[in-house]
């Protein structure tokens, strides 16, 4: 037996390359339109059952004004102002209406009436969809766009009540929330002044309360007025001192006066002036004038002349006057009746006397008015001398009152001002449009059905083609020539035996009727194809320049139509006159016999123990002129012994000899070692692979194993 190595330099393993690319995809998709066909049913099925399920949806809604407490102060003060919407931040407002701080008080507020409401379901977390929505009307303009003021909170449900009233209790929750931080941001800016208020109150009180205090214990009001008032009266009385004390030196001239010219005209007039003095009512006259021109003195520092108590005085020292005069006459006449004329006093004039007694009580008016005037003078001194420090103190105390009113009038223009600004700080949340019944807005079966009927094709083939990427499976031929170079030796469709012709071949009829049945029925078992012609022909090219006569078909796997294709290259090699032998290698998994329905009771394995003989044709089953079976004959103990021994290479060289060509049916190369030790007595060998079932690494792996053997093709089977 000659054993070739042709084409053993063809049989080099390209790198994988990529399962498919753009125009793959339509092949791609048909091979997985099973694939497509289940997900969009899965789909379809899932929208069916929730368009089925789904229930009406009613939708309320409320329109809120979020609009800066700054420009309505601005507006109410007539300011004029640019309308900067921008400086709201809709972000920020619309996630605080969505808060769950705000939406777990609305909670609570409706739990009585909904106990199934829970802030999850408000919010759309976990299984619920988000039925609660907060939306801002955009106008888009070519410079930027500009955003409405107005916000539109909606919320959907299946209960058209149920979606008011929880548009309501928000409502509620919102206008409660706003004036609360309102009433936060007032207390908050205006806790430093409320707390000093109180502070800088009781200061003023207690610094009035001393003012006053010291007002009553000097009995003043401004010492520094009273104090010029003082001065003033001090300088009166030292001008009314001085005018006292020159009238009363000209009182005195003239009273020295008048006692000389009394003296000159009288000698006696020293008896007079004794008889005067020695008095007492006289006496007592000139004290009670004395004291009335005191009196008179003090008044007058006080008053004016002609104030009641004045007048009284003056009527009062006239009257004393008089008695003063009525006096000094009696004493005169008696002095004239006795004593006078005794003493021999002659000559005195009354209008002297009477000039006399006028000077003499002036003398002691004015006396009294000088002593009057002097102890007033020291008085207004003593009292001058006081006033420095009570000016001081009086200073001081008003300069606190005056500081603490101050500070209190400044506390109470910036707790106005505080008030204000804070008060047009924040922003306004204005319920526009009152949460209205909830309106029929559809149930959403259509959008179930239109969404199933669209996103099924779509997931179905996403997954056909991630499938197909992380799936190496060869699924044509083509693939072949991409990670080998070796030859496809031809392409095979899927043989059926309905499909299949068949017929007794090139036999006439009567050749036919003379055969006997066990022959006729095998034979009209086997696949005849014009696929399976050419292959036979390019197996053919082959044999030159090294002709070869024994054929092992292998494969990569188990079950990929080695058995099929075998039996169709016999039928095309004997319809051109060739005897073939058809061997079933295939110790540890008959199939041969199974299809020609024949019987295995003996068959090669028998004829490898049987060492003795050289007769082979015992263990052949004819069925056909040309063709003879070997099956594969009972399973044996020790099947690799058995192959590997030296009457398995001598039965093969004894069946080349005797036939035009063997055909060996042999187990794939991956699942046994079998197959290795059979081909390495073939002279060629042909792999098959079934599109859809070998994998890339699995046939890289089966090729390398034979890669030192004369591989000289691949035949690709159940192409479509």
């Amino acid at each position: 037996m000659v054993k070739t190595s042709l084409n053993q330099d063809q049989q080099v393993i390209t790198s994988v390359q990529s399962r498919f690319n753009i125009r793959q995809i339509p092949t791609i998709l048909l091979r997985q339109r099973f694939v497509i066909l289940g997900v969009w049913c899965v789909v379809m099925s899932l929208a069916s059952f929730f368009a089925v399920t789904a229930k009406s949806n009613y939708q309320s809604s409320m329109q809120i004004l979020v609009s800066s407490n700054l420009s309505q102060g601005a507006q109410s003060n007539n300011i004029t102002q640019d309308a900067d919407t921008k400086s709201i931040d809709y972000s920020t407002q619309m996630k605080l209406m969505l808060s769950s701080k705000l939406l777990q008080k609305a909670v609570d507020l409706l739990h009585p009436n909904y106990p199934d409401i829970t802030l999850e379901y408000l919010k759309g977390q976990k299984k619920y969809t988000a039925p609660l929505k907060v939306t801002t009307e955009e106008a888009n303009t070519p410079a930027e766009p500009v955003f409405s003021q107005v916000f539109e909170v909606s919320f959907n449900d299946g209960d058209p009540v149920k979606a008011q009233r929880i548009l309501q209790a928000l409502q509620k929750i919102y206008q409660n929330y706003n004036k609360e931080q309102q009433k936060e941001r007032l207390n908050r800016g205006l806790a430093f002044v409320n707390t000093r208020l109180p502070e800088i109150k009781k200061e003023v009180t207690q610094a009035d309360k001393n003012l006053e205090q010291f007002r009553k214990k000097h009995n003043l009001v401004d010492p520094e007025a009273q104090s010029k008032i003082v001065l003033e009266s001090l300088a009166d009385i030292q001008q009314q001192l001085q005018n006292t004390r020159a009238q009363l030196q000209d009182v005195n001239a003239r009273y020295d006066s008048l006692q000389q010219e009394i003296a000159s005209s009288s000698q006696q007039n020293a008896q007079l002036s004794s008889r005067l003095n020695q008095s007492s009512r006289y006496q007592v006259l000139l004290n009670e004038i004395q004291k009335t021109e005191l009196a008179l003195a003090k008044e007058r520092l006080r008053y004016t002349d002609d104030y009641p108590s004045v007048e009284k005085l003056k009527q009062q020292r006239q009257n004393q006057l008089t008695l003063l005069r009525q006096e000094v006459k009696n004493i005169t006449n008696a002095g004239k009746d006795e004593k006078l004329l005794q003493a021999g006093i002659v000559g005195v004039e009354p209008k002297l006397i009477d000039e006399l007694i006028l000077l003499q009580t002036n003398v002691l008016g004015l006396t009294a008015n000088e002593k009057s005037l002097v102890q007033s003078e020291q008085r207004l001194r003593a009292e001058l001398d006081k006033y420095p420090n009570l000016t001081t103190e009086y200073n001081r105390l008003r300069q606190k009152v005056e500081t603490s009113h101050k500070t209190l009038e400044q506390l109470l223009q910036a707790q106005q001002s505080l008030g204000m600004k804070i008060s047009q700080e924040g922003y306004n949340w204005q319920v526009l449009e009152e949460p209205a019944l909830g309106t029929y807005v559809g149930n959403n079966k259509l959008l179930y059905l239109l969404g199933g009927g669209v996103i099924g094709p779509v997931l179905g083939i996403l997954l056909a083609l991630i499938l197909s990427k992380f799936n190496d499976t060869i699924y044509s031929a083509a693939d072949f020539k991409k990670l080998t170079n070796l030859r496809v030796l031809g392409t095979v469709p899927k043989l059926r035996s309905l499909h299949t012709k068949k017929r007794l071949l090139n036999l006439s009829w009567n050749q036919q009727r003379s055969l006997p049945p066990a022959m006729v029925e095998p034979s009209a078992k086997l696949p005849v194809h014009e696929t399976l012609d050419m292959i036979y022909q390019n197996i053919k090219i082959f044999k030159y320049p090294l002709p070869f006569k024994s054929l092992m078909l292998t494969s990569a796997l188990p079950a990929e139509g080695k058995t099929t294709l075998v039996l169709g290259l016999v039928a095309s090699a004997t319809r051109m006159h060739r005897r073939v032998l058809v061997i079933d290698a295939n110790l540890q998994n008959p199939n041969l016999h199974k299809v020609l329905e024949l019987t295995n009771d003996w068959g090669l394995s028998l004829l490898l123990l049987d060492e003795t003989t050289s007769n082979f044709q015992d263990y052949i089953q004819p069925i056909h002129p040309f063709i003879d079976i070997l099956t594969a004959g009972p399973v044996p103990e020790d099947r690799v012994k058995l192959l590997s021994s030296q009457r398995m290479k001598e039965l093969i060289e004894l069946f080349e000899e005797n036939y035009d060509l063997v055909l060996i049916d042999a187990p794939s190369i991956l699942a046994t070692v079998d197959a290795r030790i059979i081909a390495s007595f073939c002279n060629a060998i042909v792999m098959v692979e079934r599109m859809g079932k070998v994998k890339q690494t699995q046939l890289i792996q089966a090729i390398e194993i034979l890669s030192k053997l004369n591989l000289i093709g691949i035949i690709a089977n159940e192409v479509k």
